[in-house]
């Protein structure tokens, strides 16, 4: 490997490294935290959490998952953007090329849709595209159902896991993964307990955010065979649209 990729890869394992070590100290829930790190070898080790992926393994009270998931976005979205921008890149792009993905996605699955579910799509791409957020923080920037590791006879949230595309952006698309995978009663109910700001804006933003991400994965699933993304999107479709 060249001298200048090799010294890439020690920077990326250094920040990541730092960044779990960051997030661990402050994280009510089990995230991965470092036990050895060689950067120069590009190696990085934490134990495995324990747990299973919700996304494959739905727990038996989904309603169990709110409060531990407010009190772990509140944490996360007052560290220090000043003090996690050396650590992660921003991530902030205008709504409306959000949009315009989010369009192209929908023309690669429109026919194969129910025509009462193209009808609410095609009513959101008719509607004005909220403003762009004023504030961003630190996010988990992909806190959907598969990085979450569960107890699934408990219902208790067990890890955190997948840090990668961390960076400072819109906390309320943290919030829209939870509306898009959990369901509006779940981020009811994680937002009760959750101390950051959310006003009418940042909800109407979180539902933007949560259809166009929906619609991504269903074009991910049905394009490339991936059936689970394909049938959780398909399923969820309806009351993310309603």
């Amino acid at each position: 490997m060249p001298h200048g990729d090799s010294a890439s890869r020690a920077e990326v394992v250094r920040r990541e490294a730092a960044l779990l070590v960051v997030v661990s100290e402050v994280s009510p829930l089990p995230v991965p935290r470092p036990i050895f790190v060689d950067a120069e070898a590009g190696v990085l080790a934490y134990r495995k959490l324990p747990g299973r992926p919700l996304n494959l393994h739905p727990v038996r009270e989904p309603a169990r998952l709110a409060a531990p998931l407010g009190a772990f976005l509140s944490a996360l979205h007052v560290l220090p953007v000043g003090r996690m921008e050396d650590l992660v890149p921003r991530d902030a792009f205008p709504l409306r090329d959000l949009r315009e993905e989010a369009e192209g996605d929908y023309e690669k699955i429109a026919d194969r849709l129910p025509a009462e579910e193209r009808r609410l799509v095609e009513e959101f791409f008719a509607a004005e595209v909220p403003p762009d957020p004023e504030t961003l923080t630190f996010c988990h920037n992909d806190l959907g159902s598969e990085h979450l590791l569960v107890d699934v006879e408990t219902s208790a949230v067990t890890g955190v896991v997948d840090w990668t595309d961390a960076a400072i952006a819109d906390p309320a698309y943290d919030l829209a993964l939870v509306y898009r995978d959990l369901g509006p009663e779940v981020y009811g109910r994680t937002l009760a307990h959750y101390q950051g700001h959310h006003d009418d804006a940042d909800h109407e933003r979180m539902l933007f955010y949560a259809r166009c991400a929906l619609l991504e994965d269903v074009a991910y699933g049905l394009c490339t065979g991936i059936r689970p993304y394909a049938e959780a999107g398909l399923a969820h479709l309806g009351r993310t649209f309603s």
